[in-house]
């Protein structure tokens, strides 16, 4: 379910909207009556969690390799 801020122009309010694919875009501030603007907020993180993803498979077991690699050469 898509949830976005709004912002009101008139008392600087934001709210966070739940607004579905069919209904229209909410316009009016709740608490005032003054007009709202969406604000579009930057990039969200992400966090890959559990296997299947390269971030936590195979990534660390390349660095496993090259810190053995890398230990056989001092010996």
């Amino acid at each position: 379910m898509p949830i976005y801020e709004y912002k009101c122009k008139k008392c600087g309010k934001i709210w966070e909207i739940l607004v579905l694919p069919h209904e229209e875009q909410p316009g009016i501030c709740p608490e005032c009556g003054g007009e709202l603007e969406r604000i579009y907020s930057g990039s969200v993180g992400l966090v890959f969690k559990g296997s299947g993803f390269y971030i936590t498979d195979y990534a660390n077991k390349q660095k496993e390799k090259s810190k053995k690699s890398e230990e056989k050469k001092k010996e």
